[in-house]
């Protein structure tokens, strides 16, 4: 399994009293967006990456449930994952669509299994979300059944699952090794990187061409370790392929703004790779055609020459035999 040559490094330590909890990245143009969870209102904070100082901020009039994690659409707008449910009540989930400008949208999802605790959202390219639920072991793939509209709860349709793979990494608020609960998500603007990410790592998977979130959370996945945050549930990816991680404050400990240059490389798709060839049928090792080698093209041409001539000598001898 391939894993990262390079490690985080950090950018700024996260010390603004507004984003104590931070749990959610997306950026926007030049712009890192954070959002912190809990709160009556959704509130979204832009600061400068190099000093983590927020700079402008945009509020919502919705009192949100438990807003767990922040992506950005096609068209500049900032998705809120309302998604929390760590008692796994909630008869629906929500998300939150907060424009540049205007209204915001409330669009309600229900779940076709019952309740999830979810703190990954992912939006594609074409402004189609996705949840990934943080279950423990094996986390569940959703997305809506068709558009959102706003008006009813959106029935989600369960897509696949999804178990990562085991990790050394060291980290998370419960210490230890190698953390497998998926706490946050991000893609790259033009959709051909999905990023999932756990307290300890984060997990790349390359889109195939003209497929989508949930084929490419099927393939194989890359190692970005991210050790050492007290708390890790953000992400997000810049224009050029830079993995942005951050990380709630906890026991004391200030959240930092860490960042992996060139980490959507790691998957190839940046550079352009298509999918590998599907693999041949199931079946036997000699059902596997193999390249014929020159020498025996030439004994089949040879031998084929002998027994075209023996034939046609044959019917010449039977042709003769009936003119006398």
């Amino acid at each position: 399994m391939p894993a990262a040559a390079s490690t985080s490094a950090t950018r700024c330590t996260v010390d603004d009293p507004r984003l104590v909890e931070l749990s959610g990245l997306a950026v926007v143009g030049d712009g890192i967006w954070a959002m912190a969870d809990g709160g009556r209102r959704v509130e979204l904070h832009r600061f400068d990456p190099g000093t983590c100082t927020v700079v402008e901020s945009r509020t919502a009039k919705v009192d949100p449930y438990d807003a767990e994690d922040l992506a950005a659409g096609p068209d500049g707008s900032l998705w809120v994952g309302d998604t929390g449910d760590n008692e796994q009540r909630r008869s629906t989930v929500a998300l939150i669509v907060v424009p540049a400008r205007g209204e915001p949208e409330l669009h309600r999802l229900t779940y076709p299994d019952g309740p999830h605790d979810a703190e990954a959202l992912l939006v594609d390219a074409r402004g189609v979300p996705t949840v990934v639920t943080k279950s423990v072991g094996t986390a569940g793939i959703y997305q809506p059944e068709g558009p959102l509209d706003g008006v009813g709860p959106t029935p989600l349709v369960h897509v696949g699952d999804l178990a990562l793979p085991s990790s050394t990494t060291t980290g998370g608020p419960i210490g230890g090794l190698g953390s497998r609960t998926v706490t946050g998500g991000a893609m790259t603007a033009d959709g051909r990187v999905v990023a999932l990410r756990t307290y300890t790592d984060a997990w790349l998977f390359a889109v195939p061409d003209g497929g989508t979130v949930a084929d490419a959370l099927r393939t194989a996945p890359v190692q970005v370790p991210l050790p050492d945050e007290p708390q890790g549930e953000a992400l997000a990816f810049t224009a050029d392929g830079t993995l942005l991680s951050g990380s709630e404050a906890r026991g004391g400990v200030d959240g930092q703004l860490r960042a992996v240059p060139g980490a959507a490389a790691l998957t190839g798709a940046a550079a352009g790779r298509k999918p590998a060839a599907e693999p041949a049928a199931a079946g036997s090792p000699d059902d596997v055609a193999e390249p014929v080698p020159a020498w025996r093209t030439a004994a089949i041409g040879a031998g084929a020459l002998v027994v075209i001539l023996a034939l046609l000598a044959l019917v010449m001898a039977r042709h003769g035999a009936r003119r006398r």
